[in-house]
């Protein structure tokens, strides 16, 4: 019997234009009323998940940015997992060489440098699962982070980086040339301590070893009481992976790549056809 379900937001439990249909709405909170635990996990921070699920008028626990920190549906901070400074300020060199353009993720909210790149890479990981949707409409959406002060422009990400008020949760890496994504990934495949993974076509997401989604939600489960083998994940990218590999019901998204959908126990329909919604009915 599941007990715990832990969704993926952009490509799963949202539409290409960011938000969540009614009947993933209604699934979760049925799955609700059946005292079933429903997290999201995503690689997103608190402020811009929070956001859209606000919206949606669901309120539930969000493991933020792969797992670098795990909210209650209330909004207090349960765990966190911060890359060391060090290792984010090597990470950040060795990515500044390589002329890759990066975010930062910390315990106050995402940070940019460059407020049209911004745009371009959280259009790319809307788009990643549905390449037929609207562009416009995705752009739109993706402006929408800076027009709601969801993202920060910031002027060097030193300050982040030298601040004892900043805890630096994850980098988020993006460029349009595979070369250098090869050679990025080259370059940071050895730093002790760092895991890579990825979350949309042309991105590197990069946080601490502990922060992982299948780390924080063992984690959480553990704390409620639930076994992983009664815990259902569901996701589309690979940042989702290590939740794949822990839980006893792991959902590929129908438009997940092939690779994806291998690693998962079953496929269910995709974002835009409220795939989420239909996989916690199947186990309702």
């Amino acid at each position: 019997m599941i007990k715990c379900i832990a969704s993926d937001m952009d490509g799963t439990l949202l539409t290409a234009t960011q938000t969540v249909t009614d009947e993933n709405i209604a699934a979760i909170k049925k799955a609700q009323e059946k005292g079933i635990e429903v997290v999201v996990a995503t690689g997103r921070s608190y402020q811009e998940a929070i956001f859209v699920l606000e919206e949606a008028g669901l309120e539930c626990p969000i493991i933020c940015a792969n797992g670098a920190e795990v909210r209650s549906a209330q909004g207090q901070i349960v765990s966190n997992s911060p890359l060391d400074k060090e290792l984010a300020t090597r990470t950040a060199k060795a990515l500044t060489e390589l002329e890759v353009y990066y975010e930062v993720y910390t315990n106050q909210g995402t940070y940019t440098v460059d407020e049209k790149r911004g745009i371009t890479i959280m259009a790319d990981i809307f788009l990643s699962g549905n390449q037929e949707a609207d562009v416009k409409k995705v752009l739109k959406a993706a402006e929408e982070r800076f027009e709601k002060g969801l993202v920060h422009k910031v002027d060097s990400y030193d300050v982040l980086f030298e601040s004892e008020d900043h805890q630096i949760y994850k980098l988020l890496a993006f460029t349009f040339d595979p070369g250098r994504m090869q050679e990025a990934k080259e370059a940071l495949q050895n730093f002790e301590g760092l895991i890579i993974s990825s979350s949309g076509h042309g991105n590197l997401e990069l946080t601490s070893k502990s922060a992982q989604k299948g780390v924080a939600l063992e984690a959480f489960v553990r704390e409620k009481g639930i076994s992983l083998e009664e815990t259902m994940a569901l996701g589309d990218n690979y940042n989702d992976l290590s939740m794949f590999k822990v839980v006893g019901r792991a959902v590929a998204m129908g438009n997940a790549d092939d690779y994806i959908k291998s690693q998962c126990h079953m496929v269910t329909l995709t974002n835009e056809e409220s795939g989420v919604g239909k996989a916690i009915l199947d186990v309702l």
